[in-house]
């Protein structure tokens, strides 16, 4: 099936009799007829549902959905975005291992891998979204476990070469993690690029309608955990799971079941079945809403550039963005709704606009179906030193704005009054 059907029919088939809209299951647990039974399903998680806290009906349709629209083989969904980056992290990694980043993602993802992370013994390298290949590699180090990035950075809008770094991490005997969640699948699916593992904060797009916050991890399903030698976690018994090893008995997605079966089960941040509903229903319209997004989009960012009041405009559709062959290559469908722009006279300049803003809303969000307007170096990377701002392609006077539906007319109109103001 194309997107446009999958994000309708993926993941849930109602059988004779059965709801044609997926049910939502508001339960916390699960009844079984026999102590053998339920034994069994512990034994084996995948022969059924247990507990809540790690899995649920309505929410394993979504991730079957989800799994789909990427190209993998498994899914799980998560609290949250940053949930998603935690878990596909430490189902890999442990105290006295390494990442290699690049150093335009998002604010949280930074503090994230920078700082937490340490704090759990688990060191970053950071390198340029366009670095080459010789300084990638320079940056691994053999305790090294993933490479990792953000298809559309946020809020950088850089546009990473998802292939280059596929191929440095498989050289190396390591996985790629992309955090996709500005492009979704519809605008790109990093696993045919050469990607193993693909996260997303649904609360953006996927959701789409600033109703609730979660994440979600995708597995690929096609990294030999084996070959390098450096993921025990994986191709040796399991102590916590009756010794199972996931690279044996789990041979379509070993990722996944572990990250469920260990992860999932001890840290709980699943999300309710209410909120799996909700994500569902914005999933049925990605496929019309993401064009809208991009078309707007394109023409604010057409916009703001003639405007002469701002020092530059990041939006990678733009054909003068430094980034604008990489989004031909990897985003031909379009390169989302947001954009980043400076400008002139600096933060308090920038303030001053975003206060006379009337139709955007000024708030920490993004990829709404309304627009909405934020200085990330006074909110998400508020964290950051101004050195780090500047690595993560931030300055004091960045605005990230994100179109929404509205008519296009009618958000240029709001931006042109503003631009009086200043």
């Amino acid at each position: 099936m194309k997107i446009e059907t999958q994000v309708l029919h993926e993941g849930y088939s109602p059988k004779n009799g059965e709801p044609r809209v997926m049910p939502i299951y508001q339960s916390t647990t699960y009844v079984y007829n026999s102590t053998d039974a339920v034994a069994d399903v512990f034994d084996d998680p995948t022969l059924g549902m247990i507990y809540s806290r790690f899995e649920n009906p309505t929410t394993d349709a979504v991730e079957k959905k989800i799994s789909a629209l990427e190209g993998g083989a498994g899914a799980m969904c998560t609290s949250s975005g940053q949930a998603a980056t935690m878990l596909a992290v430490l189902n890999i990694c442990s105290a006295g291992d390494h990442i290699v980043s690049s150093s335009s993602i998002y604010g949280g993802t930074f503090n994230l891998l920078a700082f937490t992370f340490r704090k759990m013994g688990i060191e970053c390298t950071f390198v340029d979204v366009n670095a080459g290949e010789d300084e990638i590699r320079k940056a691994i180090q053999p305790n090294t476990k993933l490479l990792f990035g953000e298809t559309i950075a946020n809020p950088a809008l850089t546009v990473l070469d998802i292939e280059k770094w596929a191929d440095i991490a498989h050289s190396e005997g390591i996985p790629l993690v992309i955090d996709n969640t500005f492009a979704t699948p519809y605008l790109c699916r990093p696993i045919e690029w050469g990607a193993d593992i693909v996260i997303h904060s649904t609360s953006k797009y996927m959701d789409g309608h600033a109703v609730q916050v979660g994440g979600v991890i995708v597995d690929s399903g096609k990294f030999d955990w084996k070959k390098s030698g450096k993921f025990p976690c994986l191709t040796e018994p399991d102590e916590s799971y009756h010794g199972i090893v996931y690279t044996e008995k789990y041979l379509d997605a070993p990722y996944i079941t572990k990250a469920r079966m260990q992860l999932m089960r001890d840290f709980g941040c699943y999300p309710s079945a209410n909120s799996s509903f909700l994500l569902n229903l914005g999933l049925e319209t990605l496929a019309v809403r993401m064009p809208r997004y991009c078309e707007n989009a394109l023409r604010v960012a057409e916009y703001i550039q003639s405007t002469g009041k701002v020092i530059s405009v990041r939006y990678a559709g733009l054909e003068s963005d430094p980034h604008h062959k990489l989004a031909e290559k990897y985003l031909p469908l379009g390169t989302a709704g947001v954009i980043s722009f400076s400008v002139k006279g600096g933060r308090k300049t920038a303030v001053k606009f975003m206060d006379a803003l009337k139709l955007a809303s000024n708030e920490v969000h993004v990829a709404d179906i309304r627009t909405c307007v934020l200085n990330p170096a006074s909110a998400t990377h508020r964290q950051l030193s101004e050195e780090q701002l500047v690595s993560a392609g931030i300055d004091p006077g960045m605005i990230r704005l994100s179109v929404g539906l509205e008519n296009v007319e009618d958000i240029i109109a709001d931006l042109e009054q503003a631009f009086a103001v200043i």
